[in-house]
């Protein structure tokens, strides 16, 4: 189909398109157009990915001057792999309307894990065992070594890949992950670094959100992308707390324990060296006269310890002079590493600002904070004078070094909690130094500062006008898109109460109620009596869901479920879970039918999609708030207070919310697919709440169904069901909710389609 968005040509890989659709684009081109951000929240299973590709790479090929390169960042491989898929029907789309291939390079990159075909390192489980092993074939310096002695061994396939692999690049076209291994075996060629190397003149990059947000990583492998880029977050619903991890750092005494270990052992290698080859830590003191700049050069293969961000200036300097030489700066960083166990031995919580701390370890034990905004940087070129290859056993030391230059470095928007017990054992003493970031907007800010566009999209982004607040941007366009439906295929619902009237919730105070534990079990029982197939349950934690299940096995009720279909629950173990997962589809392949229950925030409920008969009905049992007595948590709600004036209630609302929405979210996957959605708890009802549900589950919310018993909740679905029950073909959508291309052009769809739209 041959589109026309506000002046644009654009392919769109299908026969038929949603209104939805079509108005998405229209929006991405505005912002495309004005060189600026936009929000926009379409709802899921919309075709919200080849949209995207649709228009931009029509853009990219009509306006080559104005925008150059898509990097598009998704959160997990299998979300990454689809984007590949639906960018490959694109570009084959386009090669059966031109006759030729567009002249479009796109590819995925992914982990070292992911993508080495070396037989023997490829083996491994762990994704930092195969980066430090491949770091020691690969290092500079042990490629050095192997001209002299050739039974040193190193990788064939980095060797070919560095001798012919960066004269002869891909050619044009999109290339998986596997494609990319593929490649790399037929070539004899490394795919990663094929990947890394190729990025820099590509047209789209698809990887995860951490090579960009994580300044580690960002710093290697995203450092040459060009301004003219547009950077799209897709499920960027969590981005602000992926930003927030990504400059968090937290230390227990074990880490503080193995730096130690760590130093000695580098400090022996220091003592070896200076007996067989001094001149080589003098060259590096040489080289850390001149600056840091110099220092750091050469870093394609040996840069597996980035440093954190540090300002370019820093970069330009000569290294202070206490911490030039090996011994001394391993001296500095022993003090360090002991002043840090000091200040461990607490009995109560400690919390501080970076200044406060810096002040107090100047003045207990004299080391100032310029040394240590170095430490990071110091302690990588350090490893690379040492010629080490295993980098893997260094990360005590390196996570220390990282904390020191970060402390040094930021003084706003961070805040240092030490705390004597883990949440999880809290009667056994084990301190914890958490470093954590309060301020979603630094680690993002270099990105929209950097990118002429940066779009943020998701099925759940409400209230939209949160998100430019936590993130501190301006867009220039955010809209969220109803989803146009020839019947009403999804039906959600406020369970506020059971049969017996007590109210349901799980508010703290009424968790251990007996009778709202079996009136939440008695809802239960009676929807997987009355909806086939699947039915997934959220809740609101793993602690939560244990003690329930344990008070409805004790009161027959996990008996009654069990008699209707089979139980599966998540747990906090990935490889249990994935069984539980696999054995749920089969049961609802079967006709059996299944109910699994899983946790907001988990695995589960990010993830997985339950279309069609896999989730018939979702229930979210609760609101899922997050733990309110977490001290970070706390730090973080004053510091969005003083800063963003946004009130405590108002961001802990919006949290649990977004993760409400992206359960329930899970059941409609597609617009013939159709579901329940039930809320059980009877603060959904209030406006507050349940205004911050996204727009597209709230037009379908009628007044009516926002109070109902479990009774009434079961006549509604029973009703719901018999209603999808009937025939329902492609034609019966056309003309409404899928429109041909004359259709989408008529006068009365013009005016429909502004209807599909909401601006905030």
């Amino acid at each position: 189909m041959k589109l026309d968005v506000d002046g644009l040509v654009v392919l769109f890989p299908y026969e038929y398109i949603y209104p939805e659709q079509f108005m998405y684009m229209r929006e991405l081109k505005r912002a495309l157009d004005a060189k600026g951000h936009c929000v926009l929240e379409m709802p899921s299973g919309t075709g919200k990915t080849v949209s995207l590709l649709s228009l931009i790479v029509a853009y990219l090929i009509h306006h080559p001057l104005d925008l150059t390169k898509l990097v598009y960042c998704s959160r997990t491989v299998p979300e990454l792999e689809k984007v590949v898929e639906e960018l490959k029907l694109l570009a084959d789309y386009y090669e059966s309307q031109t006759g030729e291939k567009p002249n479009i390079l796109g590819l995925a990159l992914s982990s070292r894990k992911n993508l080495c075909v070396h037989p023997e390192i490829s083996q491994e489980i762990h994704g930092k065992l195969v980066d430090s092993r491949c770091h020691s074939l690969t290092a500079s310096y042990v490629r050095e070594k192997k001209e002299t002695d050739p039974s040193i061994p190193v990788c064939d396939f980095f060797e070919k890949f560095d001798s012919y692999g960066r004269e002869s690049t891909l050619i044009t076209g999109v290339y998986s992950l596997d494609d990319l291994k593929e490649t790399g075996k037929r070539k004899g060629w490394c795919p990663y670094f094929l990947a890394r190397y190729t990025i820099d003149h590509a047209n789209i990059v698809v990887y995860s959100y951490h090579y960009l947000l994580d300044p580690k990583i960002a710093e290697l492998v995203s450092k040459q992308l060009a301004r003219e880029s547009v950077v799209v977050f897709d499920e960027a619903h969590n981005i602000d707390n992926v930003c927030i991890d990504s400059l968090s750092v937290h230390i227990s005494r074990k880490t503080l324990d193995k730096a130690s270990n760590n130093l000695e052992s580098l400090k022996k290698k220091i003592d070896k060296i200076k007996d067989t080859d001094a001149s080589r830590l003098r060259n590096e003191y040489q080289r850390l006269v001149d600056g840091l700049q110099q220092a750091s050069e050469a870093r394609n293969t040996d840069s597996h310890l980035a440093n954190p961000v540090i300002p370019d200036e820093i970069l330009q300097e000569a290294v202070p002079g206490n911490i030039r030489n090996a011994e001394h700066f391993i001296h500095f960083l022993n003090r360090f590493v002991e002043y840090m166990k000091v200040r461990l031995r607490i009995q109560h919580v400690v919390s501080e600002s970076p200044a406060l701390f810096l002040k107090d370890i100047y003045t207990k034990v004299c080391i100032e904070r310029k040394p240590l905004r170095f430490c990071a940087e110091r302690l990588h070129s350090l490893t690379k004078t040492l010629q080490l290859t295993d980098i893997d056993d260094l990360s005590p030391v390196t996570l220390v070094a990282n904390f020191a230059t970060l402390v040094s470095t930021y003084t706003k928007g961070f805040s240092l909690i030490i705390e004597p017990f883990d949440d999880k054992t809290p009667t056994i003493l084990n301190p914890i130094l958490h470093f954590s970031c309060m301020d979603a907007s630094i680690a993002i800010k270099p990105v929209f500062d950097r990118f002429q566009s940066v779009v943020i999209t998701s099925g759940t982004l409400s209230p939209l006008d949160m998100y430019p607040k936590i993130l501190d941007f301006r867009p220039v366009t955010t809209a969220s898109f109803t989803m146009t439906l020839a019947r009403g295929s999804i039906c959600p619902m406020i369970c506020s109460r059971g049969n017996d009237q007590v109210s349901i919730t799980s508010k703290f105070e009424s968790r251990e109620d007996i009778a709202v534990i079996r009136n939440y079990g008695n809802l239960l029982v009676e929807i997987s009596a009355s909806v086939p197939d699947g039915v997934v349950c959220f809740f609101t934690s793993y602690i939560y869901m244990e003690s329930i299940v344990a008070s409805w096995y004790e009161q027959g009720i996990i008996e009654k479920i069990q008699k209707n279909k089979l139980l599966f629950i998540e747990t906090p173990d990935a490889a249990e879970t994935s069984v539980a997962l696999h054995n749920f589809h089969k049961a609802c392949e079967n006709g059996r039918g299944a109910v699994l229950l899983s946790v907001a925030r988990g695995k589960v409920s990010e993830g997985i999609d339950f279309d069609h008969h896999f989730g018939r009905a979702v229930i979210m049992f609760g609101i899922p708030y997050v733990y309110t007595q977490s001290r970070i948590l706390k730090a973080r709600l004053e510091y969005l207070r003083d800063q963003f004036q946004i009130r405590e209630n108002d961001f802990l609302t919006f949290d649990a919310m977004r993760h409400a929405a992206q359960c329930v979210g899970r059941a409609l996957r597609g617009k013939t697919d159709y579901g329940i959605m039930i809320f059980a708890d009877k603060r959904f009802s209030r406006s507050d709440k349940r205004g911050k549900l996204p727009r597209w589950i709230q037009e379908h919310m009628k007044d009516s169904l926002l109070n109902l018993s479990t009774d009434e909740v079961v006549q509604v679905s029973k009703k719901f069901l018999r209603e999808m029950a009937q025939p329902f073909k492609r034609e019966d959508q056309l003309g409404h909710s899928l429109l041909t291309l004359d259709q989408l052009e008529s006068e009365d769809m013009k005016k429909k389609l502004d209807q599909t739209i909401h601006h905030d």
